[in-house]
């Protein structure tokens, strides 16, 4: 008997008939012997429905009561993945974030979890009961309801599957695997048999959405056995496992991207030390996440400019705080595009083979493609690009690292 976490995502619950294939996916695994817990996201297109009553109601809105809103669509798909299952005589019912609990702090809309109290689910799940867990929500310190964050079911799954110590934590969604790249985009983009758990979590953080970064590191730090499956076709997922289990390293294994991206130049700050913390400081106190970063200093040689990058969704509150710092920063203006891409290639091969930066830089600038902003990592190499060159980005390096041969 194995103890095994199933998620599914919003796609693979999109309608009542969608809710009872999944359904029908957990029976089986129950029948095969196994206890099952399952987490649910809220049905396709809900989460984004009530995100915008919320902004349509205040711009600015209260994020304690902005939480409470969106995580109903879990609680709906949690109830009716129970009556599903109740339906084809299994014995489950429903557990919320609170009456688990799973505990998080307060940063209401993004928070991150700190403990879960399994007694209760292990009891019920030895008994024979499936536990449907309500994803992507738990309870703050001052009792008020909590979300993870957009893909916080990801990370719920895997925090349940850690706590556990579940056997394996199967990912449904609407796709069959990991990916080389996007295949909506590259046709010769090949499903990953296996991927290390430091490329998926480089993968997710630069835009491929398959999985949550946060669930990707906790899985890592937690050896947590991850598989990502289709809640649609019977076929081998992708297994992400630690890099001593894939006996030969491809130098580049693939190619994220994100369209998510924004990118903020303060323009003619003073060269001096304190700025960049004059400057991020304030953005991480109001949980704006930077990415990409880059100084110039300006032609007087007495200011610089400072280009960096935060998600698309956070660019007016980054402006906000900016424009509240003006006087402490020092700076003349502010100049936002949101018209960017980043594109990624990633590979732990890249420890053992030089070069990789290289052919990134020469394949874009032979088809006209200016790099904007550069960061890179042990294992990854990111650019910023104009987001009208993202296709013909992506089709050419997909070819100049050989993935178009990768079985």
């Amino acid at each position: 008997m194995a103890r095994i976490v199933q998620k599914f995502g919003g796609t693979s619950v999109a309608d009542i008939e969608r809710i009872k294939n999944a359904a029908r996916r957990v029976k089986r695994e129950a029948d095969a012997g196994n206890e099952v817990v399952v987490v649910v996201s809220a049905m396709a297109g809900t989460t984004n429905q009530l995100v915008d009553w919320t902004r349509q109601i205040s711009r600015l809105h209260d994020a304690r009561e902005y939480d409470v809103v969106v995580a109903s669509g879990e609680q709906v798909t949690a109830g009716l993945m129970a009556l599903a299952l109740q339906d084809l005589g299994v014995d489950a019912r429903s557990w919320l974030g609170w009456q688990i609990p799973l505990k998080t702090d307060e940063v209401h809309g993004k928070a991150r979890i700190e403990a879960i109290e399994t007694a209760e689910i292990e009891r019920r799940c030895k008994d024979g009961q499936i536990a449907v867990v309500a994803g992507f929500q738990g309870i703050g310190p001052r009792n008020r309801v909590t979300t993870l964050g957009r893909g916080g079911s990801d990370t719920s799954a895997v925090a349940l599957a850690a706590a556990l110590k579940a056997d394996r934590c199967d990912i449904f969604t609407d796709v069959d695997g990991v990916y080389t790249t996007d295949p909506r985009i590259v046709a010769k983009a090949r499903k990953l048999g296996r991927i290390t758990y430091e490329e998926m979590l480089e993968m997710a953080s630069q835009g491929a959405r398959v999985l949550e970064p946060r669930s990707v590191a906790m899985a890592m730090n937690h050896r947590v056995r991850l598989q990502v499956l289709s809640s649609f076709v019977d076929a081998p997922g992708t297994l992400v496992v630690d890099e001593d289990e894939i006996v030969e390293k491809r130098v580049v294994s693939g190619i994220a991207y994100s369209r998510q991206e924004a990118k903020i130049t303060v323009a003619r700050v003073a060269d001096r030390p304190g700025v960049a913390a004059a400057i991020f400081g304030p953005l991480a106190d109001s949980a704006i996440n930077v990415d990409m970063i880059v100084q110039n200093v300006s032609e007087d040689g007495q200011t610089t400019d400072l280009t960096f990058t935060v998600a698309r969704a956070d660019l007016d509150r980054t402006l906000a705080v900016l424009e509240g710092q003006r006087a402490a920063i020092g700076f003349t203006a502010l100049k936002p595009d949101s018209n960017v891409v980043k594109i990624s290639v990633i590979g732990v091969g890249m420890r053992s083979h030089a070069g990789v930066a290289k052919q990134m830089f020469q394949t874009l600038a032979d088809r006209g493609i200016n790099i904007q902003v550069i960061s890179t990592s042990e294992i990854k190499v990111s650019v910023l690009i104009a987001a009208e060159y993202t296709e013909l980005a992506l089709r050419a390096l997909h070819t100049a690292y050989g993935l178009d041969e990768v079985g």
